[in-house]
């Protein structure tokens, strides 16, 4: 497919309800329009006030997704790479906070000459402004508008959104709006009324929508769907009913396929249509619905309470589950709630442990108990970022014999210790938190080919994504080396452990980086295939 002249820009709105999956229909709408032949990227604009979510709890907003270029993200830009298959920058995520910061440093500068700064224009040209950054770039730029019509927050990107679809021909802009049609077990009826008022308040801004989708728990007949469209003002074919997708959310580009919503943008933007290639995509689902093995890995964390704080780690497990043919059950343990005397109950029963990222003391000494049953038990090990540090830190204490090893995180004003784990030299001087980490991708040197790591990355040289302050403290190298620790990779230039493994244990590998932002679906990520392959080894 030729490359366009110039971009087209879709719009998603959300209403009735939050949490509709606004940001997975993006990334699968995109995906699809990729197969089509069409370069696609997407954008999120989210009305919080926070300039990005990296100072916020994993149970507020879920995790923390960083891109390359090292920012800090909302879970759904990891929904858009999961699906698009390519990275992401700091242009396709913004924050009411960030736009409202422009402005005011604008303001502070003098940059608008004595005008009075208001919400219309200053704020929603600003929008503008960063909607149109990948202008020219893409065939396709997907605009999602995070919260929910209606919403006091969301005033100003409904607005900006309202002036673009009246500046631009109405071929080049297409508005989609997600929807909510309940059903009412006692009447036994799906109803429309929340959608009809969604669409109200929608329209109250100006925007009309072009493609209603509808999640729904029972299906659509003609009748409902005519209905939505007559009082809707949307033609009965645009009215798309969404089933949640019954074994995973890799089904949504099929079911999107199978209903034409692909094909229908494509005649509203009047674009050729061409073929589509999704054979792959097939294999992928079919593997992940009809698997050949199982395993049950343990995922040893402290926002065990809210699946959305390890999105990314999960949705890897299900990428390397279909890659080794595999179903991978994942078994949340709640780290502050691990001790002596339950461990072995908890732990004993499960093919492979992840002990994952975070911050701070709490649940730190479950974690590190974690590792020391695995250690000892040969049971395969995945550490990422604190996880390897707690990994450091229990060889340190129970093998190198330092029982007052820890991490400098967990200092207690007063204490003195074995740090083994130390803040990094450039983050002694950071007085503010927000975006003030080790962030982004960096290169890593695979030490040789004999590693757990070359073996899964078939590389000496591989790039990966970090959120830390804290590393190794290397000080304590050699002693961890004489007790059979192994660094099997380090920055280029050899002052940090990015790696560690041990020796005469089946798969025992940390990570100082984040390995699961970088896994997409159908490919995975060459750690995550490997510890599923590690864990169903020895299951066998």
């Amino acid at each position: 497919m030729a490359k366009l002249t110039h971009s087209k820009y879709i719009f998603i709105t959300g209403g009735v309800i939050s949490s509709l999956g606004k940001g997975i229909t993006s990334a699968a709408l995109g995906y699809l329009l990729q197969q089509r032949g069409y370069s696609v990227t997407i954008q999120k604009f989210d009305p919080y006030l926070n300039i990005d979510p990296g100072t916020m709890s994993p149970m507020q907003h879920g995790e923390v997704f960083v891109t390359d270029d090292g920012a800090e993200t909302d879970l759904d830009l990891g929904h858009y790479e999961r699906f698009l298959g390519h990275s992401l920058h700091k242009k396709n995520t913004h924050s009411a906070g960030q736009v409202y910061f422009e402005v005011i440093k604008k303001e502070r500068k003098g940059s608008y000459l004595g005008k009075t700064v208001q919400v219309v224009p200053h704020i929603t040209n600003e929008i503008k402004r960063r909607v149109k950054l990948y202008d020219g770039e893409y065939d396709f730029i997907i605009i999602e508008i995070g919260g929910t019509v209606g919403d006091i927050e969301s005033m100003p990107f409904l607005e900006t959104q309202r002036q673009i679809c009246y500046e631009l021909p109405t071929e080049d802009v297409l508005n989609i709006h997600l929807t909510y049609v309940p059903y009412i077990k006692a009447a036994h009826e799906l109803k429309t009324k929340p959608t009809q008022h969604s669409v109200r308040t929608l329209m109250e801004y100006g925007i009309r929508p072009d493609i209603l989708l509808c999640r729904a728990e029972m299906k659509l007949n003609k009748e409902i769907r005519q209905k939505i469209g007559l009082f809707c003002n949307v033609d009965e074919n645009s009215v798309i009913e969404v089933r949640d997708a019954a074994s995973t959310i890799y089904e949504i580009p099929l079911s999107f396929q199978r209903d034409g919503l692909d094909k229908i943008i494509l005649e509203k933007m009047k674009l050729p249509v061409g073929d589509i290639e999704i054979s792959e995509w097939k294999k992928f689902v079919s593997n992940i619905k009809n698997p050949k093995y199982e395993v049950t890995i343990g995922l040893i964390g402290k926002y065990t309470n809210h699946e959305d704080s390890y999105k990314s780690i999960f949705e890897a497990f299900i990428h390397a589950g279909s890659i080794n043919n595999t179903k991978v059950n994942v078994e949340l343990v709640n780290a502050e709630e691990l001790n002596y005397d339950n461990i072995d109950e908890i732990l004993s029963g499960l093919d492979g442990v992840l002990v994952g990222p975070g911050f701070g003391n709490r649940g730190i000494e479950g974690k590190i108990l974690a590792v020391e049953y695995v250690r000892k038990n040969n049971i395969p090990f995945f550490g990422i970022c604190l996880g390897m540090q707690c990994a450091c830190i229990e060889f340190a204490r129970n093998v190198c014999n330092l029982p007052l090893a820890n991490t400098r995180e967990c200092q207690k004003e007063g204490e003195e210790g074995d740090y083994v784990i130390d803040l990094m030299d450039n983050q002694k001087e950071v007085k503010e938190k927000g975006g003030t980490m080790r962030l982004g991708a960096y290169k890593c040197i695979i030490t040789g080919k004999d590693t757990l790591a070359f073996k899964a990355y078939k590389s000496l040289e591989i790039e990966e994504r970090h959120r830390h302050r804290y590393e190794f403290n290397k000080d304590y190298s050699e002693l961890f080396i004489e007790n059979g620790m192994r660094f099997t990779g380090t920055s280029p230039d050899g002052k940090l452990i990015e790696i560690i493994e041990l020796k005469d244990h089946p798969w025992f590998v940390g990570v100082q980086f984040h390995p699961e932002l970088k896994s997409r679906a159908v490919t995975g990520h060459p750690l995550f295939i490997a510890f599923i392959k590690a864990a169903l080894g020895d299951k066998k």
